[in-house]
């Protein structure tokens, strides 16, 4: 069998050029697939392993913000609870002040009637101790005024 040779005009190859080009494509096959792919693959999975890395961090972070927010929420509601408890209390203890008040000016208030009543009752006693001789005196004048004609005035004046 012969080789025929091949026409292709100013590109017409040699065998040493074929051999040549041959052994350069293998040594760049080789250098492709032994050294740049194996780099390429090992670089490629340690992006991934920290893509994935890093994604399993920001999940940890999330559910760490989750517990978090969740004491927050928990203590939040522990402390409104305790502001009604202590509004409740203000609100009841005021009640008892306004109570206690109410009894104190009422108290004070009948103190204030007793003393009044007794200082009125005095004075009326006093007024009608003072009153008395003048009174029969008017009253046999007015007496004798209706009946037209003197009546004797009472002794003692």
């Amino acid at each position: 069998m012969k080789l025929l040779p091949m026409n292709v005009g100013p590109l017409n190859p040699t065998v040493p050029d074929l051999l040549i080009g041959f052994v350069l494509f293998l040594l760049c096959f080789w250098m492709m697939a032994g050294v740049l792919l194996p780099r390429i693959k090992r670089t490629l999975e340690q992006r991934e392993a920290l893509t994935t890395g890093r994604s399993r961090e920001a999940e940890a972070i999330l559910s760490e913000a989750a517990e978090v927010r969740a004491r927050y929420e928990a203590e939040l509601a522990g402390a409104r609870h305790d502001a009604a408890r202590i509004r409740q209390q203000a609100k009841e203890e005021g009640a008892a002040a306004i109570a206690a008040a109410r009894a104190e000016g009422n108290r004070e208030r009948d103190e204030i009637l007793a003393a009044g009543t007794a200082q009125i009752a005095a004075a009326r006693v006093a007024a009608e101790a003072e009153l008395r001789p003048y009174a029969e005196e008017l009253a046999a004048e007015l007496a004798g005024r209706i009946l037209g004609e003197p009546l004797p005035t009472p002794a003692g004046r």
